[in-house]
């Protein structure tokens, strides 16, 4: 498809002002498209980093704008029209029309999606003063206010985003407490052997584990959160609470556009949802045509990659989409690198490095086959035994279902 703006304004336009909207937005100046070119935020802030929300930007290490991802004049220079703090509602991909909150409709040539990710809540969280969730950099800066005049934070969540959050928020001098259903931080991500060494670097910083457990509702006292209640009975006393229990895709603006939507828009293998309109970053859902499945990833790698596939194909390549799967988290001092996917289950041999002193590389293998490969404080051994996991992507498909 060659996009060429013409007289009535149209080119493309992205929808979310996100690092991958932004990517999007640059690959293809990069490529030589020089036509109309819009981007939609729903936030008033200009493209920010996201992963130094629950690390640099929380502890305060950073002020805000050092998170934004590019300067004033970088962002001129892309000759791109930001319209920021106005939300898309709807869809019309027949018209490739994009209605907004504010009562816009911006009409294009083709629409991008990049509107990223929702967090979930718990029951009663929002009448409660106390308890936030951590995905914008507005709610980076609240959630620090907070914690900087209280003494007590329960994280509720043992993923990547509630492991990292405890780890900053203790290195702020708070007691933190960690509540989840899993028995280690971030088993279904990274399985029980490196789990349990998080779990062990948690506990030896001093964040208390209250793992194994879930959490059946919050507390509080005269509309201010006071506690988390487990399922076994036992409540943990809290200031503040940091729900981290997942996001889902952010596609309920387009309900009544036809499109297909499950667990994120859903796309073929260019990232394309329809004649015209495509998808990036953490809301898309595409077929991975090597591994024949639909896979959605969500982590800044991933963004970058797809939005240079996704502005190849809107200016008439036909690129399928084919990365390894990554992601990174850094945690007190230690940094663990994952390329390609860790079934539960997988058997783990530890290849460089050693676990007593956390720096090893371990690769994982279900069936025999190479599946994925975790770093832990190695990244250059990291990288080169990421080739292991390129040779064996066609295999990978069965540890994926």
């Amino acid at each position: 498809m060659n996009v060429i703006a013409n007289e009535d304004g149209c080119g493309v336009l992205v929808v979310g002002a996100s690092a991958a909207g932004l990517a999007t937005a640059e690959a293809l100046r990069r490529k030589g498209y020089r036509g109309g070119l819009t981007v939609l935020g729903a936030e008033p802030h200009l493209p920010y980093d996201r992963p130094p929300l629950s690390k640099q930007v929380l502890s305060g290490a950073w002020d805000p704008e050092r998170a934004h991802l590019r300067p004033q004049a970088a962002l001129s220079a892309l000759d791109a029209e930001f319209v920021l703090a106005d939300p898309a509602v709807g869809l019309d991909p027949a018209a490739r029309t994009v209605h907004t909150a504010s009562g816009r409709a911006l009409r294009a040539d083709a629409v991008v999606v990049a509107t990223g990710l929702r967090p979930r809540t718990l029951p009663g969280q929002a009448d409660l003063a106390g308890v936030h969730v951590l995905r914008t950099l507005d709610d980076a800066l609240a959630l620090r206010a907070d914690l900087l005049a209280s003494s007590r934070l329960v994280v509720v969540g043992e993923g990547v985003l509630g492991a990292e959050i405890a780890a900053t928020a203790h290195g702020m001098g708070l007691e933190v407490t960690m509540a989840g259903p899993q028995p280690a931080p971030m088993t279904s991500q990274v399985g029980p052997l490196v789990a349990g060494l998080l779990a062990e670097l948690h506990t030896e910083r001093g964040v208390r584990l209250r793992l194994g457990a879930g959490v059946s509702r919050l507390s509080g006292h005269r509309g201010k959160v006071t506690g988390v209640c487990l399922d076994t009975g036992e409540v943990l006393p809290a200031d503040v609470v940091v729900v981290a229990i997942g996001a889902d895709p952010a596609t309920g603006w387009l309900a009544s556009s036809g499109l297909r939507t499950d667990n994120g828009l859903v796309c073929d293998s260019r990232c394309r949802a329809a004649e015209g309109i495509y998808a990036v970053g953490d809301v898309a859902r595409w077929h991975h045509d090597r591994l024949g499945v639909s896979l959605r990833l969500e982590n800044r790698t991933n963004a970058m990659e797809q939005a240079d596939t996704v502005a190849a194909n809107i200016l008439g390549d036909d690129q399928p989409y084919r990365p390894v799967p990554y992601f990174w988290t850094d945690q007190f001092d230690a940094r663990i690198q994952v390329h390609g996917v860790l079934p539960a289950g997988a058997e783990v041999t530890v290849t460089d490095g050693d676990l007593a002193s956390r720096r090893f590389v371990a690769l994982y293998r279900h069936d025999g086959r190479v599946t994925g490969v975790l770093g832990w404080n190695m990244p250059k051994q990291t990288r080169l035994r990421r080739q292991e996991v390129v040779d064996a992507l066609p295999d990978l498909a069965p540890a994926l279902r």
